[in-house]
């Protein structure tokens, strides 16, 4: 779990480099994607920002031995966690790969 927990800051990190950099990306997909993708976006961005304090809580509680308080709250973590995870490969795969980005000028 450690490893994971390095990992994904290892990604979060990369990833707000990236779009501190990148700019503005537009979704240039058109028709019912539209809606779908713009769904799947925000509910991905709102848990992606409660996942954060999640994990660390849930990693106090797992380094303190504190199992009761960690299995209470990683039933809530893990879940949003997977679906974050999923989604952000299917927001990545319609934004750049089924449909090409509009990127700024």
């Amino acid at each position: 779990m450690l490893s994971a927990v390095a990992c994904s800051a290892g990604f979060l990190v990369s990833y707000l480099y990236f779009h501190a950099h990148a700019g503005l990306i537009r979704f240039s997909g058109q028709g019912t994607v539209r809606p779908v993708y713009f769904t799947i976006l925000v509910s991905h961005t709102i848990l992606a920002a409660v996942i954060v304090p999640l994990v660390l809580i849930t990693l106090y509680f797992a380094l303190r031995s504190r199992f009761t308080s960690h299995r209470a709250i990683a039933r809530w973590t893990l879940p949003i966690w997977l679906y974050v995870s999923i989604t952000g490969v299917i927001v990545y795969y319609l934004l750049f790969v089924l449909y090409k980005p509009i990127w700024p000028s």
